[in-house]
């Protein structure tokens, strides 16, 4: 167990598992090469001397050059083994002013591991501007957590300062419950924070919300002031109607302005928000009104994503029926009438217990007090679902997440205050909350809601988006990256691009082929890419590529977040050093993380912190490279294990996208009578390209080439579509049920964006 108080925090020599540094020789950094690489061949001296003659002596880039930089020494201990490489030399280093792009259906994708450097011009105005800036304060926010989070936390405003101990932690099971807490005794309030003091600091009339209808002819925008009396107005409502603080308020909305609108309400008086993607099935939904007990339900009457109609009230009638069965009675459903999906006359209705949001929450006051918080107090409930068993509820707090949010969204992005910020996320989902609404709020950004799907009309309405609104960084899924990137480059280059900076991938690992095109195609080869490694339960970014401070490989989460240690064991627990692959676990705790999940914190315990005693188990694979990049390989529980050979689907899925045919590939394991597992690969074509037998032939021999006969496909099952989520999430699940050929088990595939996807591949299977 261990506690930090501010200024200075010592690492303890025997003390909590969480913080232990093995104790080995100091090394510099930034020193020139060992002299027996003078003797490389001529390529690697190529390779050396393009990455040492990027930066100059202070860690800032430069032109090319035949010199090093002087030497300047970082001393550091081994617990920064997994950065310290980046100082060294890269291997696949070159002169890559850019990229070739990939055009699907001409070429094969490169899987080389080349390095894209940041032009000097990007570096010279970036937050972290180098490896060396990126080192100091990584080696601060290890050595000094205390010291590190307490002066980022002091930007925020605090009613009252937190104790003198900074933060505690036990991760480690053995040594008695697992805790964590950050800022504890400190009052703040997150809303206080992302709206009020942002308006006393003058930004009042600076749009905070843009909002982009499923129509292209609907949009709005609500400034500081705005979004401040509208949220003050709905605070006053809930207050009205019997909300405390502790109280949970349950949120089944769409990408409407009202659905930040409504978290940011609750945080404001110490309500728990618990929102629930507008996807949900009525069953789904019931379970969390189930768990959590709201005292009201917020909703809309429906939407309109594309040119398909949700009746979204419908499906809370029936999940409040569910639930009232249950013994789970809720007395109140705020319903905004959403006019251009349905008119209030269509709208199904309960006497009594269903209520117009535009009929009440107007007449409210357009200021309400703020219900002060501890920093440990919590802030929202957000439910992760698996195939099988109950709702996990992921319970955040206040202060440790809204510190760790915005410092995350602020470095991660390189957030300059003239940016247009927009993440395609669902406010459902864990991005929506801290990288749709927490986050960029509390740096002061203009965000953009957009309530529609990014292929209606056409797959060019994102870049329609980003044009209309000089969108500078554009934060999306590998998955709709794929999707776009099918659907051919011409959607891109009709529209102009040229204010995007930084693009950001989150959700999945995203293989190299579709990093490429993202970074050649949508970038033009000039913004970086934040490949962000994180969790629900994680808060915040974890692994992730800060722009302008050094070299990215494509579809490489590269290197850890301030504050963040993470390691890879192996089975038995036991760290492994170097180029490896295994477990990725974190050791010691960061402001972000999550401290329980709702009502269960056995359960809590038994899934993170028991398989390895003494870390956070993300129940993700992770290789490190032999530079030190993090190479994320997808869920554990993913793994294929065939013949005794453990592969990632991930590392599968790739290698079939890397073939110019192939748009996108989802892999699962199915039983197998001689291996114990097969692997069984749904793939989607390039549009205009037919199956064919040769076609199948090449995507195994593509698999066999780029990782191994071990890992060759036993089938491949075309598919014309991939069963996912209206937040473009892939239901392995149900893939699952297919390959077995386990149809009568396929369960809920209501959340679906386009059911009839099941209906086509089980049609197809044996095809």
């Amino acid at each position: 167990m261990i506690c930090s108080s501010s200024p200075k925090f010592v690492l303890p020599s025997g003390g909590g598992r969480g913080l232990r540094v093995p104790s080995l020789p100091d090394r510099e950094i930034w020193s020139a090469p060992p002299e027996e690489e003078e003797g490389e061949e001529e390529e690697g001296e190529e390779k050396i001397s393009v990455m040492a003659s990027s930066y100059d002596s202070d860690g800032s880039l430069r032109g090319p050059s035949s010199s090093y930089p002087p030497s300047k020494k970082l001393t550091t201990s081994n617990y920064l083994r997994h950065v310290e490489s980046m100082a060294k030399v890269p291997s696949g280093a070159g002169s890559i002013p850019h990229l070739n792009a990939v055009i699907l259906g001409e070429s094969l994708a490169s899987e080389e591991n080349d390095l894209i450097f940041p032009n000097v011009e990007f570096s010279g105005q970036a937050l972290v501007s180098s490896p060396q800036k990126y080192l100091e304060m990584y080696k601060r926010s290890i050595e000094d957590p205390a010291g590190f989070w307490s002066d980022i936390a002091s930007e925020f405003y605090w009613k009252e300062k937190w104790s003198k101990e900074v933060y505690y932690q036990n991760l480690d099971v053995r040594e008695g419950p697992v805790k964590i807490e950050w800022f504890k005794g400190g009052v703040t309030n997150i809303c206080y924070n992302c709206l009020d003091r942002n308006v006393e600091a003058g930004l009042g009339e600076k749009i905070a919300l843009y909002w982009e209808g499923n129509e292209p002819e609907f949009d709005g925008k609500l400034t500081y002031n705005n979004l401040l009396h509208k949220v003050c107005q709905l605070a006053n409502y809930l207050k009205d109607v019997g909300v405390k603080k502790g109280d949970a308020v349950v949120v089944y909305l769409p990408m409407l302005m009202e659905l930040p609108m409504t978290m940011l309400a609750c945080a404001r008086i110490g309500a728990v928000h618990s929102v629930v993607f507008a996807g949900f099935s009525a069953e789904s939904l019931a379970q969390r009104i189930v768990d959590c007990k709201p005292k009201v339900v917020i909703t809309c009457n429906a939407v309109k994503r594309g040119p398909k109609v949700i009746n979204l009230k419908e499906i809370v009638d029936a999940a409040l029926v569910d639930s009232a069965k249950e013994g789970i009675s809720v007395d109140t459903c705020l319903t905004y009438e959403n006019p251009t999906a349905m008119k209030r006359e269509n709208t199904t209705w309960k006497e009594g217990r269903d209520i117009w949001w535009q009929d009440v929450v107007p007449r409210y006051p357009t200021n309400c007090d703020v219900e002060w918080a501890d920093a440990e107090d919590p802030l929202f409930l957000l439910y992760t679902s698996g195939s099988t068993g109950k709702p996990k509820g992921v319970l955040h707090t206040t202060g440790g997440y809204m510190v760790y949010t915005a410092t995350t969204f602020k470095y991660a992005f390189d957030y300059k205050p003239s940016d247009v910020y927009w993440c395609t996320a669902d406010c459902g989902w864990i991005t929506g909350h801290s990288y749709v609404s927490y986050g960029p709020l509390l740096n002061g950004a203009t965000v953009i809601i957009f309530e529609g799907a990014p292929n209606y009309p056409d797959s060019g309405r994102c870049w329609d988006i980003v044009d209309k609104y000089k969108v500078s960084i554009f934060y999306t899924a590998p998955t709709l990256v794929r999707s776009l990137m099918r659907d051919g480059d011409g959607y891109v280059s009709k529209y102009s691009r040229k204010s995007l900076r930084v693009l950001g991938s989150v959700g999945e690992p995203i293989n190299p082929s579709a990093w490429r095109w993202f970074f050649n195609v949508v970038g033009d080869s000039r913004c970086p890419i934040s490949d962000t490694w994180w969790q629900t339960e994680t808060g915040g970014f974890m692994i992730s590529p800060l722009p302008g401070a050094w070299p990215q490989k494509p579809g490489s989460a590269t290197f850890p977040f301030f504050g963040v240690q993470p390691v890879i064991v192996d089975e038995k627990g036991q760290e492994i050093e170097g180029e490896c692959s295994g477990y990725l676990c974190v050791k010691s705790s960061w402001p972000g993380a999550f401290r329980t999940l709702y009502g269960d914190h056995e359960r809590y315990e038994t899934t993170y912190f028991k398989p390895f005693p003494g870390y956070y188990f993300s129940g993700d694979g992770c290789s490190r490279d032999k530079d030190g990049y993090h190479w994320l390989t997808g869920r554990v529980d993913d793994v294929i294990n065939v013949s005794g050979h453990r592969i990632g689907t991930a590392e599968v899925e790739s290698a079939l996208v890397s073939h110019p045919h192939c748009a996108e590939a989802a892999v699962v394991g199915v039983e197998h009578e001689v291996k114990g597992q097969g692997i069984y690969a749904f793939v989607t074509l390039v549009e205009g390209v037919d199956y064919s037998e040769e076609l199948r032939r090449n995507l195994i021999l593509t698999v066999r080439k780029q990782i191994g006969a071990f890992a060759a496909p036993d089938n491949i099952h075309w598919a014309p579509g991939l069963p996912k989520t209206r937040s473009g999430k892939i239901m392995r699940r149900i893939l699952r049920k297919i390959a077995s050929r386990q149809l009568d088990e396929l369960g809920d595939t209501s959340t679906l964006a386009d059911p009839s996807v099941v209906d086509q591949l089980i049609a197809l299977a044996g095809v």
